[in-house]
């Protein structure tokens, strides 16, 4: 399948053909049953985690591929026109999945796991997976290719970044057990470990360090690596006071992340609660 869709990929012929569409609706399918990923967990890396360009070649070979026409269900009140080779995702009782009414939307080409809600409205786009028992809360996006874990919490206008350009770069990654608070922004490739706690209006992207104050560190992204969270890391809203020029003279401050603490039986106990709504 991936030397398939390189080339197709890599030489654009002049028409696309039936066995085109065959070889791309196989390759949909494939994300669509989370037996291919955008990113993939790799020991061996930094991160903790490895980009597949091939798989992001396939998604952006699918918006080449298709045409724009009319999926409306009713054109006048509510039009839906997009490329051919991306409709909603279609669901069934046994894929196990709560999709409460009210608007959301859920993109084909990407994995829901058994066992996930989606409140609505939300929104999944292409190449995203959602692991099993995660709750993505209201007006919540999960962006092309994130890679979300098991159990997570997206609470409620949480944005979780998408990147499918250029193809070589680490997608945002949530891994298992991570509560998102609501408000919060995670964008650039951040990689967020697993069960750290994100609190209301946490903004994590590369540009902005993240200070620990229990372990005395300066998490940053440099050109090579993404910003990393910790496992079990609790992380809020801080700021940092500006020490020279005018901004000093005014007394203003920069936001930043602040790492005030890691998870421990008393965080666990405030957001138990999520479990009685799954």
């Amino acid at each position: 399948m991936q030397a398939e869709i390189e080339g197709l990929f890599d030489n654009k012929p002049d028409a696309y053909t039936a066995e085109h569409f065959r070889q791309f609706d196989e390759f949909k399918r494939a994300l669509n049953e989370g037996r291919v990923r955008a990113a993939e967990p790799d020991p061996s890396a930094k991160t903790g985690w490895r980009v597949n360009a091939w798989v992001k070649k396939g998604i952006l070979l699918g918006f080449r591929m298709g045409t724009v026409i009319d999926m409306s269900v009713d054109p006048v009140r509510q039009p839906f026109l997009d490329k051919s080779t991306y409709p909603v995702k279609l669901f069934g009782v046994s894929d196990g999945v709560r999709i409460v009414p009210g608007g959301s939307s859920i993109r084909d080409g990407c994995y829901i796991g058994k066992g996930v809600t989606c409140m609505p409205p939300m929104y999944v786009n292409v190449g995203a997976y959602v692991g099993d028992g995660t709750m993505v809360d209201s007006h919540a996006l999960i962006g092309s290719c994130a890679q979300i874990g098991m159990n997570c919490h997206i609470s409620a206008a949480s944005q979780i970044g998408g990147v499918l350009e250029p193809v070589g770069a680490l997608p945002v990654i949530i891994e298992d057990d991570v509560l998102v608070g609501g408000n919060c922004g995670v964008y650039e490739g951040t990689v967020v470990k697993k069960r750290a706690v994100l609190g209301t209006g946490t903004i994590l992207n590369r540009s902005t360090p993240v200070y620990d104050l229990v372990r005395g560190e300066i998490y940053a992204a440099t050109d090579e690596e993404p910003l990393i969270i910790p496992e079990e890391a609790v992380v809020v809203s801080g700021s940092r006071a500006i020490t020279k020029g005018v901004g000093r003279d005014w007394g203003i401050s920069l936001y930043t992340p602040i790492i005030v603490k890691y998870r421990d039986s008393k965080t666990d106990t405030k957001i138990r609660l999520e479990d009685l709504l799954r």
